[in-house]
């Protein structure tokens, strides 16, 4: 399995030999191709939300003594799921928005501990309700537009807003005096960037092939289309229609 930014719809494409990684012997394809883009995002948000413990070996990494909380947004997607799953082996507390109970529940049943339909309820207030006020450690934001504001409103003091993604298409709206009333901070991340780091690679390879050898990650894949229904693919992520990774098979 492997990593490529750009071209991948296609039956033969080049990947840097750096990344490339051994497919797990009991996956199947498709698990292998669900695998590197939302696992490595979902370990490096962590990573950059400062919720990974440096300068262990992967052995060595243990789940946090003190509560420590993270909201995912899309949660029940390809990165949201890998969040979960990551989230659960770190003993962090996760709550997380999705347009379904359905898909809530589901992810619940992969460590999720507190679910947000966003259709239901605002979760800016349902945050703050379940923190007593307080707002979480970090939030994985990848949707834009006026949540990228929001987001930053549900970190408490000196938390940490993870940037990857723009889902709604919009202009992130943000006052940057919400961040200094409280010491927060919003951080970039940009697997096409990252990807070219290669110690940051590795490293974050180390972890996840050993949670992964241990059987504690495995790829969530939703939907299998072949190549041909491509744009039914995008219909069901832009319908929010989808759970877990939408995989396209070449036949």
């Amino acid at each position: 399995m492997g990593y490529v930014q750009y071209g991948a719809f296609a039956e033969v494409v080049a990947a840097h030999r750096n990344l490339l990684w051994p497919v797990p012997e009991s996956w199947s394809s498709e698990e292998g191709a669900a695998f590197p883009v939302n696992y490595f995002t979902a370990y490096l948000a962590y990573w950059k939300a400062g919720l990974i413990p440096q300068h262990q070996a992967p052995a060595q990494i243990e789940p946090f003594h003190k509560p420590v909380s993270v909201l995912i947004h899309a949660v029940a997607g390809g990165v949201g799921t890998a969040a979960v799953q990551i989230g659960k082996l770190l003993g962090i507390e996760m709550f997380g928005t999705s347009s379904s109970d359905v898909k809530l529940s589901r992810v619940k049943s992969l460590g999720l501990q507190h679910g947000i339909n966003y259709k239901q309820v605002d979760y800016e207030h349902a945050i703050k309700d379940l923190t007593k006020g307080e707002g979480v450690d970090a939030v994985f934001e990848m949707l834009g537009g006026e949540h990228t504001a929001k987001s930053t409103r549900c970190v408490r003091d000196f938390g940490r807003v993870i940037v990857y993604g723009n889902a709604t298409g919009q202009r992130a709206e943000l006052d940057t005096r919400a961040l200094y009333v409280k010491g927060a901070s919003i951080h970039g991340l940009w697997l096409t960037y990252l990807s070219a780091n290669q110690w940051l690679m590795q490293q974050a390879w180390k972890q996840l092939s050993a949670w992964t050898a241990e059987g504690h990650l495995r790829p969530i894949v939703g939907h299998v289309l072949p190549m041909t229904q491509a744009a039914e693919a995008y219909k069901l992520l832009l319908e929010r229609k989808n759970f877990g990774k939408v995989v396209l098979k070449i036949d």
